[in-house]
């Protein structure tokens, strides 16, 4: 991945991942133990999940139905995020409470890619993308750095480095798409308006400024036509520009969550990767505020872990993912309104500190198995 800076390096270099990420068949029953040392009470706890929609989730949801014998109510809509409207009637469900939120993210270990998942239950049992929302989201705005990169060239005509740009990047007046930062690329006048030193057909030729040279300082500039900007593209170089709705929790929601750091998603090594990271982030931020000031959450003892799912997909003779979990930070409260935020380092090492061992988990089948046997109850219609 590029490397971040400012505001956008502390929102996304601060997510530790592969030194911190754990099974889920060991992260549950880890949950759990931590939830009773907080003085949760057995057979008392409601846990509720944040995930996407994606039948990929469906096996940390076995899991947390096994360790809490209970079904996790569900808290989340298409994405991973969190429908904070919810918390009323999750806390009329159970004494103590459990949120987990988590966006998530396929991984093929055959390609080591991130972004795609195989289907067990298509035709072809085909590779999809997963998180779907995720990529659907980050699809135009992918396209659109593609042709920048693409439409950008840096040439060295008699030792001068010049930059020839589409004219299309250059239209300032459109309402939405990738705009070039130009005073960072070119040479302006003084009220920063770029300076072209000639038009071609389709595009503008422009000296490069000292800026664009000091970020491409160990590039060398092809004479003659030059080369495509390409992977030299930097983030810090460009942004985008659309119209979102600004409704909390709507459609637009997870893509109003991203579209800030949007140029350092789509210029990372795994750009669906880095938008789950970065929505997990964000939603933990947004939704740990409204835990904390929701009334029917007061008396009662709450946890709420924040995380990625990563769904490697199934390989033979498997029928659910093996699913990791990466911690990224949790906040607890107690029935006397004390409360307390750990970062990922000290969530970590508390989940590390529980036993994997949870003797009160149940046996599903068994369960499912004295149901069946059960006397039918026979309703009165």
């Amino acid at each position: 991945m590029h490397k971040t800076t400012g505001a956008v390096s502390n929102l996304l270099g601060a997510f530790h991942m592969a030194d911190v990420s754990m099974r889920y068949s060991l992260f549950v029953p880890r949950v759990y133990n931590l939830a009773l040392s907080l003085g949760f009470e057995a057979g008392k706890i409601m846990p509720s999940r944040a995930f996407c929609s994606d039948e990929s989730q469906g096996y940390p949801i076995i899991l947390l139905a096994k360790h809490f014998s209970t079904f996790p109510f569900n808290h989340g809509v298409v994405g991973g995020v969190v429908a904070t409207d919810r918390h009323r009637p999750h806390a009329h469900h159970g004494k103590d409470l459990i949120i987990i939120q988590a966006s998530h993210v396929g991984y093929d270990p055959k390609t080591e890619e991130f972004g795609t998942y195989r289907r067990l239950q298509t035709e072809q049992q085909n590779e999809t993308s997963n998180c779907g929302k995720i990529c659907g989201v980050l699809d135009r705005y992918l396209k659109e750095y593609e042709f920048a990169r693409h439409n950008i060239y840096l040439a060295n005509k008699n030792g001068q480095h010049k930059v020839i740009i589409d004219n299309q990047l250059l239209h300032i007046d459109r309402e939405e798409g990738l705009f070039l930062k130009l005073n960072q690329f070119v040479d302006v006048d003084e009220r920063g308006e770029p300076l072209p030193e000639y038009s071609k057909s389709t595009a503008k030729v422009f000296n490069a400024s000292p800026n664009l040279n000091k970020y491409l300082q160990d590039y060398k500039w092809e004479a003659g036509n030059g080369a495509v900007i390409d992977k030299y593209l930097h983030p810090d170089l460009f942004y985008y520009k659309r119209k979102i709705s600004e409704h909390e929790e709507g459609h637009d929601h997870l893509e109003s969550n991203l579209i800030n750091i949007m140029p350092y998603i789509v210029a990372s090594d795994w750009p669906a990767l880095t938008a789950a990271q970065a929505n997990t982030q964000v939603e933990f931020d947004r939704t740990f505020r409204t835990i904390s000031q929701e009334p029917a959450y007061k008396g009662k003892k709450v946890l709420f872990i924040s995380g990625l799912n990563v769904d490697i997909s199934p390989q033979k003779d498997q029928l659910f993912p093996l699913t990791k979990f990466i911690p990224w930070a949790a906040y607890a409260q107690d029935e006397k309104g004390n409360q307390q935020t750990w970062e990922q380092a000290e969530l970590f090492e508390k989940l590390q500190a529980q036993s994997t061992e949870n003797p009160d988990q149940i046996n599903l089948e068994s369960a499912i198995e004295i149901m069946h046997n059960t006397k039918e109850i026979h309703l009165p219609f």
